[in-house]
């Protein structure tokens, strides 16, 4: 079975998961004496009993906002995430796992598998610890290709779960708790779309985790954090789109179009970082490809940093988040001029053979033209050249200066040794170009540079998680094909028939298999003299279990018996004694090969409930719900006229 990995390893990242934890609890209890101490508010008339109340209030407030800020400060901690490589990359921005309690199932489904099922609970122990071991080792999930696939394990087997034993009429009483990755704030509900929404966003911030440890140092890794980021921004979209009404921040739909904006912003960096990989060449098209570059990743910070400014937002996401997206906008702007004056500077004026093909390029490289001389003219005069470059520089440095302001302004980033390395590693860079094209006898005023057009060569993916690439078997198979033994579907209690063999056999005739139906009874047959009912599904025969029972084999059960005749259990299905087997007849007639397969799993989008209007979070309807068990059924020879007689 798969393992989590262990909690209590302490490693640098458990400490971290079990500082969260502690605080989380102190959050939990804070919370309820708020909630206790706002009900007293409501309820007393008393004015001097309102007075002690409201000061208690503040205080738990106050102790609130520090467990918070404390918290804030765990999930700033980059630097536990951040690989330990000797070259300097920029810090990613990963995201914490969010925490849940403990949930015991064993009474719920026991007690559901007797009323519901009509077996005996005690026979399922097995399958529900089992079930209840995956969910455990899912709180803990490692930080590689297991740990993610662990979590789809579950997220998988939860289809299951909820097809077997959550109605959509009644709950089964027990709630989920989940904490907010961000606030550590407890949000609990009884319907099981906020575990798979909350199982999906740890999908995606284990995602971040692996994105952010890579060393991106060499090209493999830097491919290997660009997968991650595109799969998390993937995972946190799906959830975007296939939940609503989520009871906790960090689900709602504007958190999560922000972190969506912020991973897309994180690929577009390390697509900037593999450029300067590939275009290591130092000539004059490579150089103002790194400077679109860079304007791009600028572009998409700032709309990060827009995104994180919103009223929703702001007051929610950590202050050193907002303040590193700030920085990288200003930063990457400051880059993108730089590789422009470089380009400029340190480029040998074109031959006439490349001036076609560099004026072409230079064409499109500024979003407004500079003032001054025709490209051509500006491209083949060094001193022109060189006085653009200067533009560029002094806006550049300009920007580098911005960058250094606004990352001194946050207390948590100023003990961030390697973002304050890169940012005065690139100013410096830019300053002493400056000085070195700078002549004494310049009298021109520097001009002001436009910006660049951003432009990328690579553009990023949200790739969508792939559900079907971590197979799973139903844990509860045992309680017959999903297709009938669900919890939607109510049945009559389980009728054992005896027949005798007549004349003209049994008098019914069969369809399907697993479970195999009734599709037709003979009026004045023996089985319509014992009772049995066209679309009576065949669970058992002489004793023994038939319902993942295959059609032939059914039948030989039946045929090999003697003259004492046979015992049949048959169950109907409520409020549908008949329809099943003309829905079966018309399926089996339809299908165009004579064959009728069952529904593979393939489309996760079947797996959704109809969305409720209520405040639960709910996945929304994308389509109807198909019958599904990952044992798919064996085809069954289509049903005419001649259908056998038994």
């Amino acid at each position: 079975s798969q393992q989590g990995c262990d909690p209590f390893a302490q490693t640098q990242r458990s400490k971290l998961q079990h500082r969260r934890a502690r605080i989380n609890q102190q959050i939990n209890k804070e919370m309820r004496m708020r909630a206790g101490a706002e009900n007293l508010f409501r309820a007393t008339s008393n004015h001097k009993v309102k007075e002690t109340v409201a000061l208690e209030l503040s205080y738990v407030n106050s102790n609130l906002q520090l467990l918070k800020e404390e918290l804030e400060e765990l999930n700033s901690s980059m630097d536990v995430y951040q690989n330990d490589s000797e070259s300097i990359s920029v810090p990613m921005i990963p995201l914490g796992l969010k925490e849940t309690k403990e949930l015991d199932l064993l009474v719920p489904l026991k007690d559901f598998i007797s009323e519901h099922y009509g077996e005996e609970g005690v026979l399922f122990e097995k399958e529900i610890k089992e079930f209840m071991e995956l969910r455990q080792a899912m709180r803990t999930p490692s930080r590689n290709e297991a740990g993610l696939e662990l979590l789809m394990e579950y997220y998988n087997q939860l289809y299951f779960l909820d097809s077997r034993f959550f109605p959509p009429t009644k709950t089964l009483g027990i709630f989920f708790h989940w904490y907010d990755s961000l606030t550590g704030v407890p949000s609990h509900q009884r319907a099981l779309a906020f575990e798979k929404g909350s199982v999906l966003f740890n999908l995606g911030a284990l995602h971040t985790q692996i994105g952010a440890r890579q060393d991106r140092a060499s090209l493999p890794s830097l491919n290997q954090a660009i997968d991650a980021f595109q799969k998390a921004a993937g995972a946190f979209n799906y959830l975007k789109e296939n939940f609503s009404n989520a009871p906790s921040l960090d689900m709602s739909a504007a958190s999560l179009t922000m972190l969506v904006r912020l991973m897309v912003a994180q690929v577009q960096e390390c697509v900037f970082e593999k450029m300067t990989w590939l275009r290591a060449q130092s000539n004059f098209l490579a150089r103002l490809q790194l400077a679109q570059e860079a304007a791009r990743v600028e572009d998409v910070y700032s709309l990060v940093y827009q995104t994180m400014s919103q009223p929703h937002v702001k007051d929610y996401v950590p202050f050193s988040w907002t303040t590193m997206v700030h920085v990288k906008s200003e930063h990457f702007k400051a880059l993108s001029h730089y590789f422009a004056a470089i380009a400029l500077c340190d480029c040998p004026a074109p031959s006439d053979a490349e001036l076609l093909e560099q004026e072409k390029a230079f064409l499109q490289f500024h979003i407004t033209m500079p003032e001054g001389p025709s490209l051509r003219v500006m491209l083949q005069d060094p001193e022109e050249r060189r006085k653009l470059g200067k533009a560029h520089l002094k806006k550049a440095i300009m920007k580098h200066e911005e960058a250094m302001r606004i990352h001194g302004l946050c207390k948590i980033l100023r003990k961030m040794d390697i973002l304050q390395e890169v940012l005065s590693f690139a100013h410096k860079r830019s300053l002493s170009k400056y000085s070195e094209i700078d002549h004494e006898e310049d009298f021109f005023e520097t001009g002001e540079a436009p910006d660049i057009q951003p432009k990328t060569y690579q553009k990023p993916e949200i790739k969508s998680p792939n559900f079907s690439q971590v197979k799973v078997t139903d844990l509860f198979h045992r309680l017959g094909p999903l297709s009938v033994f669900s919890a939607k579907n109510k049945w009559y209690p389980a009728r054992r028939v005896h027949l005798m063999r007549g004349e003209n056999g049994f008098g019914f005739t069969l369809r399907g298999d697993s479970p195999v139906l009734i599709a037709g009874v003979i009026p004045g047959g023996c089985a319509a003299e014992a009772g049995l009912k066209e679309g009576d599904y065949i669970i058992s025969v002489n004793g023994k279990d038939c319902k993942w029972s295959k059609h032939a084999e059914v039948v030989q059960l039946l045929k090999s018996t003697g003259k004492e005749g046979v015992d049949i259990g048959v169950i109907t299905l409520q409020g549908s004694e008949c329809p099943k087997a003309v829905d079966r007849k018309a399926a089996a007639m339809s299908s165009g090969s004579g064959m009728l397969k069952s529904n593979k799993e393939n489309s996760r989008k079947s797996l959704m409930n109809s969305k409720s209007a209520s405040t639960l979070l709910v996945w929304s309807k994308k389509s109807k719900r198909s019958k599904k068990s990952t044992y798919s059924g064996v085809p069954f020879t289509t049903v005419g006229d001649n259908e056998p007689m038994y």
